[in-house]
């Protein structure tokens, strides 16, 4: 592993930031809401409230949090990235901490504000964690583990599963917090679709004359090839060509501005792509 300060520096700096996010929502809109997030988050407090209700017992959330992740943090160490899971681990100590040291605040009393405002802040913190290399941890680490494994986004099936972890909050301290959860998650799931796009793809369609030059700089920019095609113009009947790509959806901007460096008269159509099947390259985390 290398490090350098500069890089790493703004990547630690942006980590302990999105701690200190995580650990003031958790005490502030969390908390207040008496919500249970999904993921390894969700459990913590579950098992908190859980072993304060029926034991009269107060564990620190450092503690339950910590041991929850070592398992997914092993399984970051192991197939994704050992400077990403190092930086992961960094995140999930930092907002340990905090979490047990801040004293809580109240904003507003008003569950739905809370689950959606404390959603999108979870949402944020996660992204800002992913656009940093690292991850909150807990099923984040099974998400990018998958992801990268197979180049698709799994963080809706991640929500699937933690309707299934809500049910047993339901089940234990009432249905309409864990109603309010599955919104909170919702939100939370939707930011990081929005603002995270890496798992994401575009399928770039170039109407060109300059096929080759425009392949040669898609593959320098997104290290992804493509395909020429010959075509007749139905109105013009002029022969020209189309380039036909799939880049990360993180990529496009990039690619498309090259593109237009080398024919400002290329007609571009980008489209999301909604599956894919066959070898796509994602950059490996270090």
């Amino acid at each position: 592993m290398k490090f350098t300060i500069k890089e790493d520096g703004r990547r630690l700096l942006i980590i302990v930031a999105a701690a200190l996010l995580m650990a003031i929502n958790i005490k502030t809109f969390v908390r207040t809401g008496g919500l249970f997030p999904g993921g390894v988050t969700g459990l913590t407090l579950l098992i908190q409230e859980a072993v304060v209700k029926f034991l009269h017992v107060e564990i620190p959330y450092s503690i339950i949090n910590i041991s929850l992740n070592a398992i997914p943090a092993y399984i970051g160490w192991r197939y994704v990235g050992k400077k990403f899971t190092l930086y992961s681990i960094v995140m999930i100590m930092v907002n340990s901490l905090f979490t047990d040291v801040f004293p809580p605040h109240i904003i507003t009393y008003d569950t739905l504000l809370i689950s959606i405002f404390g959603g999108i802040i979870n949402g944020t913190v996660v992204s800002l964690c992913l656009l940093a290399g690292a991850t909150s941890g807990g099923t984040d680490f099974i998400s990018i583990y998958y992801s990268q494994k197979h180049g698709i986004e799994i963080w809706n099936y991640i929500l699937l599963f933690n309707v299934g972890i809500l049910s047993i909050a339901g089940l234990l301290f009432g249905w309409d917090k864990a109603l309010y959860s599955i919104i909170f998650q919702y939100v939370s799931t939707q930011t990081i679709h929005l603002l995270y796009r890496n798992y994401q793809q575009q399928s770039l369609f170039i109407i060109t004359e300059y096929p080759q030059e425009i392949a040669d700089v898609i593959f320098e920019k997104t290290h992804h090839g493509s395909t020429i095609f010959d075509c007749v113009g139905s109105h013009e009947h002029k022969n020209t060509f189309m380039v036909y790509s799939v880049v990360s959806s993180e990529d496009a901007k990039k690619a498309i501005t090259a593109i237009k460096t080398i024919d400002p008269a290329a007609f571009i159509n980008s489209i999301h792509t909604t599956e894919l099947v066959g070898h796509f390259y994602l950059k490996p985390r270090d």
